[in-house]
């Protein structure tokens, strides 16, 4: 009985014993993911730089801390700012950061700061108060990339011993007072509307320059027309003059009562001609559409009296 409850008691022992070496293993196994890096220490000093994947630690005497190496964000909180020109603004901000992968940014990460979550935002707060302090809220409003460059690179410079770097920064908001906001409202509805007016006005103006340049040319058509009409006559009366001065040279009296002749056969008015007048003989050559050479009818003339 004694041997048998000794064996007893010594089964109860090595269940107990492997229960907890099982137990103990379990507790010692690590998973780190794709997204992390460990770091491993050992009674409180750094032995090992944990990949992704199984790792199995002492238990008790080994600690593994994760530190998530993905892109994060935080957000810097709303809070109230005194702009250059004495007006409260709510401002508020986000940054992007995220923890480099290799073995010694990661260690930088947990072993230069502590808490660089916390110790981010309260920088980001800091350098907002600094950087808007010395603006006045409309250049503040107007100037959000160069506000958010100089937080940037304020935070960029103050981590680099953090095994961190600095994504980006989003300046969210920049909120004045109520009644200010308001005010704002109006001038810049007021300034819209100046620009339309001013709008409207050249708009008018260009619409009259178009009918004054119209009107100049259709001024200058008809002048041009009757400069050109005006030439025609001029050139039909100098060949109505050289016509005269080729056909009837020394003859302008004669001329003159063949135009009377023409005025009366228009109007139908009758008219005496002596039988002998060269007119008479002007008129008949005329009827032939021949020109009358008067030297020559002279000369046929002389002769024939002559006979």
């Amino acid at each position: 009985m004694d041997r048998l409850k000794q064996l007893k008691k010594m089964g109860t022992e090595t269940l107990m014993t492997l229960a907890i070496i099982i137990v103990l293993f379990f507790m010692g196994v690590k998973i780190v993911r794709p997204t992390h890096r460990g770091l491993i220490e050992r009674l409180g000093k750094y032995t090992k730089f944990a990949q992704p994947g199984f790792h199995w630690i002492i238990p008790f005497i080994d600690k593994m801390y994760v530190i998530n190496i993905t892109e994060q964000m935080v957000d810097a909180q709303p809070q109230e700012i005194i702009t250059n020109d004495n007006l409260n603004a709510s401002v508020d901000a986000q940054v992007y950061f995220r923890v480099m992968e290799n073995e010694e940014s990661v260690k930088s990460s947990l072993y230069n700061v502590n808490n660089y979550k916390l110790q981010i935002v309260n920088l980001a707060r800091t350098t907002l108060r600094n950087i808007i302090g010395t603006l006045t809220l409309r250049s503040a409003n107007s100037e959000r990339g160069k506000i958010n460059a100089e937080l940037h690179n304020t935070l960029r410079n103050e981590t680099a011993t953090w095994g961190i770097v600095i994504v980006r920064t989003e300046l969210k908001e920049i909120d004045p007072p109520k009644d200010v906001q308001e005010t704002m409202n109006k001038v810049v509805k007021a300034e819209n509307e100046k620009i339309a007016a001013i709008d409207y006005a050249t708009a008018t103006e260009t619409a009259a320059d178009g009918v004054k340049r119209a009107k100049i040319k259709e001024a200058e058509g008809s002048r041009q027309a009757k400069i050109l009409h005006a030439e025609g006559d001029a050139e039909a009366i100098k060949l109505v003059n050289d016509a005269a001065n080729e056909y009837f040279i020394g003859n302008a009296q004669l001329l003159r009562k063949l135009e009377m002749v023409e005025n009366s056969l228009r109007s139908n008015a009758k008219i005496v001609i002596p039988t002998g007048s060269e007119l008479v003989n002007v008129i008949g050559e005329m009827a032939g559409i021949f020109p009358v050479d008067l030297k020559k009818g002279r000369e046929r003339e002389k002769l024939s009296n002559e006979d």
